[in-house]
């Protein structure tokens, strides 16, 4: 037998290299990424210089930029403890898992096995045996009973020749980035959310407190209106209504109570807390509106996280391309085994025990009804339909930005003119009620004036709460300070291709 050992390791070694060399090539297209249409400037950005721009530091999370601790605080606690992000942050990590598992095949498989077998036949029968290694023994048995020990080693490895496996490891690292994204895409949208409610929580502070102030005017005016009575100058149809203004004011300001402790509610889920265990004290509303600069458009492409995210998924479908591609050609496989077959244990591994095999087989599909070519169809189908979403993903990200900057330049403008409409509307209320104590009006014109006033204020509130999310809200819109480049951390040892 030892004449033959250098032949047969010959021909494994041929046969490895000739494996090799066909396994550097991958069918299916390489990938490029897809152009997108996108323009020189924002359209809605041209001339406008916000009253205060702002510029988020390197240093510091997005939200540093308002120089509210609470707000830092609650933005804190997204991170680790909302349980929609733990979710997106879990399939990350399956589909990290995903590429090990499809590399794993890149590579041979290797079993060991070790046996005995107890057999018996009938007189004069031979029996073929089994063993555990894979090998197969015949055996003259006679009437009595007889035990085979084995031992040995197995081995197969399927040659990635065409590439297939290569491409679905690929695909498998497109698809970790793009969960990567979407995970940083889920953290973002959490954080711009828990910042929008939390203003608005603040809007209802501002809202009740302003209320409050109205109230005590009413009151006052009611005080004025029974004096008047009691003087005989006016009749209690002022009284009353008066009093009507002062109830239907106090119940608008209960309202507000119901609109506070839904965003109250709505900040403890972000965090992952139950609304009973999160209390937020009153606070001061800020109108101080920070703008971020909204850069160059082509810039957008690397700064969102759900633009990459589409752009991987475009790259995982070119890669399944390729997999669909491979089946239109042979495999090869190479198997092996090495072992050691006896009726006694005692000598087991000694060589005249040894049995051995060894051989390469191809696979070729010659007939399955078409499933090859409608396969690549529609991997190809799917890579198109990818492109397209990631087009309509680029387009939609404009869109956002121009809306926000210009909903931004003009919230600025209709605020500035609201300020000066509230106080007008206050000294126009100062002056009716001037006039009414001194018997020139009528009580309906104060409470015209007084409703007046009361509508513009909340209106002002309103223009500066609607300033304050639209500019959370351009932050998200160009990604939060989120990079692509952080997306080559799912890409650990792809082969080349």
């Amino acid at each position: 037998m030892r004449r033959y050992r250098p032949i047969i390791a010959t021909t494994l070694v041929a046969t490895l290299a000739a494996a090799l060399a066909l396994a550097a090539c991958a069918v299916g297209p390489n990938y490029h990424r897809p152009s997108a249409a996108v323009g020189p400037a924002y359209k809605e950005d041209q001339g406008w210089k916000p009253a205060t721009p702002g510029e988020i530091p390197s240093d510091k999370a997005w939200w540093s930029i308002y120089d509210d601790p609470l707000l830092d605080s609650l933005e804190k606690q997204v991170e680790v403890s909302n349980q929609t992000l733990k979710a997106d942050e879990a399939a990350y990590r399956s589909a990290v898992a995903a590429i090990g598992v499809d590399r794993g095949t890149l590579f041979p498989s290797i079993s060991v096995t070790g046996g005995a077998t107890r057999s018996g036949s009938a007189n004069g029968v031979n029996q073929a045996i089994t063993t555990s290694s894979g090998t197969t023994v015949t055996t003259g048995t006679g009437s009595g009973h007889h035990t085979i020990y084995s031992a040995g080693a197995q081995a197969s490895w399927s040659i990635d020749v065409w590439g297939r496996i290569r491409r679905l490891v690929e695909s498998d690292v497109a698809k970790a980035q793009a969960s990567a994204a979407d995970v940083a895409a889920a953290r973002l949208s959490a954080q711009v959310t828990l910042a929008e409610d939390y203003f608005q929580l603040r809007a209802a502070d501002e809202q009740t407190r302003l209320y409050q102030t109205d109230i005590d005017d009413f009151k006052n005016a009611l005080t004025i209106t029974q004096n008047q009575v009691k003087a005989g100058i006016t009749t209690l149809a002022d009284v009353y209504a008066a009093e009507t203004q002062l109830e239907s004011t106090q119940a608008s300001q209960v309202g507000v109570q119901l609109t506070r402790a839904k965003f109250e509610h709505a900040i403890a889920v972000l965090i992952g807390k139950p609304p009973s265990e999160l209390g937020i004290d009153q606070g001061s509303f800020t109108t101080t509106v920070p703008v971020v600069p909204a850069g160059v458009p082509s810039t957008l492409l690397e700064r969102r996280p759900d633009i990459a995210a589409a752009e991987r998924s475009v790259a995982s479908a070119n890669a399944l391309i390729g997999v669909a591609e491979a089946a239109w050609f042979p495999s090869l496989t190479l198997t092996g085994s090495y072992g050691f077959s006896s009726g006694v244990l005692p000598g087991l591994l000694s060589a005249h025990n040894a049995l051995w095999s060894f051989g390469p087989s191809l696979a070729e599909n010659v007939f399955n009804g078409g499933a090859t070519l409608s396969q690549t169809r529609e991997a190809r189908a799917n890579y198109d339909q990818a492109v397209a979403t990631y087009r309509q993903t680029v387009l939609s990200a404009f869109e956002s930005v121009e809306d926000d900057l210009v909903t931004l330049r003009v919230l600025e403008q209709q605020g500035q003119l609201q300020e000066a409409a509230v106080k007008d509307a206050r000294l126009s209320e100062q002056l009716t009620l001037n006039q009414y104590k001194s018997g020139i009006v009528v009580y309906s014109s104060v409470i015209t004036a007084q409703t007046t006033r009361l509508l513009d204020e909340i209106n002002l509130l309103s223009i500066q709460s609607q300033r304050l999310v639209s500019s959370v809200d351009l932050i998200s819109q160009l990604g939060g300070g989120w990079d692509a480049a952080q997306l080559n951390q799912a890409d650990r040892g792809v082969p080349s291709h």
